[in-house]
């Protein structure tokens, strides 16, 4: 399967801008999956800026 980096990176909304991870979606799923958080694609703009990945924030977030 042929990874689609560059359209992938227009709805990224990572903003740690030194990722070298940034549209590889199967890598950042992996990586973040590995440490126990979810990709800065699961959070709002607001949210994501906090670097906060883990499940519980996004739990926190969502149970409103």
């Amino acid at each position: 399967m042929e990874c689609r980096k560059e359209i992938n990176l227009k709805n990224c909304n990572c903003s740690y801008e030194s990722c070298s991870r940034k549209g590889l979606c199967c890598q950042c799923i992996a990586y973040h999956k590995d440490s126990g958080e979810l990709p800065a694609c699961y959070f709002d703009n607001n949210a994501e800026k906090t670097y906060n990945r883990s499940i519980g924030y996004f739990m926190k977030l969502n149970s409103r």
